[in-house]
Parts: structure tokens; C-alpha cells; sequence
């Protein structure tokens, strides 16, 4: 049975209220958010089902790992407060629906590359690059990419029931193709199968790798190869990444090893700002101009800290942000790509 691990009794028990008074988006103090969390524990209408800008950042707040974002999307979805527009929900949902036939399946018996629904980049990215020797990549075919689609993105829907009936079978998929262990390209994957799927128990019986503990082992093994790239760079985090704060710390690895100084700044790791993506379709008044707000602090922030390159790792993030951190006089450029450029090959 599909069900939310969450002890009600570590929340009620909880001094700081971490969850809700990090956030960075609603001003509660540890009396209030203690209130608000009994509302959700009882399943009654709280402020917090209105105000949440579903960043992800609550997981990584909470100090008892008790998935209190998880329960505020279950909340909201059992309650009907969607945090975006019914429209938008409806296309959305659509969208990640699996068609055209059952993708081609081969059984590897090694370690394999997961794209996700981002096979589209796969050429530009990945392919012909010596950071990816010897991983077969197992969703490369844009026709059938959503047979690989994690589902995840739902939780900016408030549609946890969408993500449990759909993951089984995307677990399955990729599970066929006998891997000895799966990278995940993308961040949103990686927490899937290594946070979201057990905090609901549902079964992975495939190994995961975070991209970047993958690239940072891979350039260890490439370490003569390295030339120190000698930039300023900055992190753009993603939502998804809060559910892998493990994983955070191969960012700083990965620009120390290819000689990247990675500058100091307001809003980073724990503190980060979303790319405001999900902000801008919200349904409240004044999101849109909220988000573009966002943006611009985030933004000034990077160039403030003296950064020359931005790093993204979400294509969502890169989408959103790319162009106006360009016109900032900032490179946006990917994870992958950087460490590319620093063993002499060309970036896309």
C-alpha cells in the first residue's frame, strides 16, 4: 500500500519548527508554525496550503526527516487548494502521460545513464564526451521519453495521487533494463527514487547516482587530464536538489577539483532561491511580479558575489533563468559542460 511515512508525533514534539519558520516565502514564528502544523496534522485548512510556494526546501529544513512538504501537498490535494491555476494542473497532467508505444528494451547488466524526459539533450550534453564512457544511456529516444519520466514535477501540482499511480511503472521500465546502477541526469529523478519513493513506500530495486558524486568520481579518474579553469562561479540550486542535501556537497568538490573558485553569496546552499518558475504560473495575486522579483535578487546577488559563470544542473532552472543571467553579464552554463571545459573539450 502507497502511503506517507509521517510520524505526527516527531512534529508535536519538535522545539524549533524548523520547517516552516526557514521558509523563506511565508513569516512564522515557532508559536505560529507550531499552530499551523497541527492544522495539517488534523487535515484543516491552513494558512500554509495558501501561502507554500512548493520549493521543496521544507524537506531539507526539517531535522526529524519527517516530509513535512509532502504532507502539505497531500494536504492540498485532499483539501482541493491547488497551487496553480486548474487549467494549467489539467494540461500538465496530461502532458506526462506515456504514448506511442513501449520503448525498446535491452537488458544491460551495467550501469546505465537515466535522462528522464530530458533526451533532447543528450547530444549536445552527454554523447561523445569521456565523462560518460561506459554509461549505456537508457532513455535517449524523445518519442518514448516519458516512459522514463519521473513524475516528480507533480508536486508543484499538489497531485501526489498522479505521481503514486504513475512511478510503479516507470521503476519497472527502467528496472528492465537490468542496470547494476542507474546515474540520474537530472535532480528531480535522483530524489525520486532515493527520497520521494521511500517516504511513500513504494519499492526501488535499482541503485541510484546523483550526477554529481558521478562526475566528481569520474574526474578524479580523469585528474592528469584537468586543466583548472580559474573562474568565479556561482550555483543556481534547484527545487529538487533539497530532497538530495547529501549530495550538495559535491558542488563545491567539483569546482575546487577543476579550479573554480565558487564565491560567497546571500542566497546559497541551504539558503537558496528557486528559479521562481513555478511562482510565475501560481494563481495568487502579484505572483508573476513576485517571481520576477525573486529573479532580480537572486540575480544581483550572483553578480554582488563577483560571479562570472552561473551553474545550473535543472533544465526548468536554465529555462526560467538562463537568459536573464546573461543579460546580466553572467555565462549560464551546465554542470556537465563545465566539467567538460576543464579536460579540454568543447561545451555545447
Amino acid at each position: 500500500m502507497i502511503k506517507l511515512n509521517f510520524d505526527e508525533n516527531k512534529c508535536l514534539a519538535c522545539d524549533t519548527r524548523d520547517c516552516l519558520t526557514k521558509c523563506q516565502y511565508m513569516d512564522l514564528d515557532v508559536s505560529e508554525a507550531g499552530a499551523e502544523i497541527e492544522k495539517l496534522i488534523n487535515g484543516e485548512d491552513s494558512r500554509v496550503l495558501y501561502e507554500c510556494r512548493t520549493c521543496y526546501a521544507c524537506e531539507e529544513y526539517c531535522p526529524m526527516d519527517n516530509h513535512p512538504f509532502y504532507l502539505i501537498v497531500k494536504r492540498q490535494e485532499e483539501l482541493d487548494i491547488p497551487p496553480l491555476p486548474e487549467p494549467i494542473i489539467k494540461q500538465g497532467v496530461q502532458l506526462g502521460i506515456p504514448f506511442r508505444g513501449d520503448p525498446k528494451i535491452e537488458e544491460i547488466n551495467g550501469p546505465v545513464l537515466n535522462m528522464g524526459v530530458f533526451s533532447p539533450l543528450y547530444p549536445s550534453l552527454i554523447q561523445g564526451s569521456k565523462l560518460f564512457e561506459g554509461l549505456t544511456p537508457i532513455s535517449t529516444d524523445g518519442r518514448k521519453m516519458h516512459h522514463f519520466f519521473c513524475q516528480l514535477m507533480y508536486l508543484h501540482f499538489a497531485r501526489t495521487s498522479v505521481i503514486n499511480e504513475r512511478l510503479p511503472a516507470v521503476i519497472d521500465t527502467i528496472n528492465s533494463f537490468k542496470p547494476t546502477k542507474v546515474v540520474h541526469f537530472h535532480d528531480e529523478c535522483y530524489g525520486t527514487y532515493t527520497h520521494y519513493a521511500p517516504a511513500f513506500g513504494i519499492d526501488v530495486p535499482f541503485t541510484s547516482v546523483h550526477l554529481f558524486e558521478y562526475l566528481y568520481h569520474r574526474l578524479l579518474e580523469l585528474k592528469d587530464q584537468i586543466q583548472p579553469l580559474n573562474y568565479k562561479v556561482c550555483y543556481q540550486r534547484p527545487c529538487s536538489s533539497r530532497l538530495s542535501s547529501d549530495k550538495h556537497k559535491y558542488v563545491d568538490k567539483i569546482f575546487k577539483l577543476v579550479g573554480c573558485e565558487h564565491v560567497k553569496r546571500e542566497y546559497m546552499d541551504e539558503n537558496a532561491l528557486c528559479c521562481g518558475s513555478t511562482i510565475l504560473s501560481q494563481r495568487r495575486e502579484g505572483s508573476r511580479r513576485f517571481s520576477l522579483e525573486l529573479q532580480n535578487r537572486n540575480i544581483s546577488d550572483m553578480k554582488q558575489a563577483g560571479a562570472e559563470l552561473c551553474i545550473f544542473n535543472c533544465p526548468a532552472c536554465m529555462q526560467t533563468m538562463g537568459k536573464q543571467v546573461a543579460e546580466s553579464g553572467i555565462m549560464p552554463i551546465w554542470m556537465s559542460d563545465l566539467c567538460r571545459m576543464a579536460i579540454g573539450e568543447k561545451a555545447s
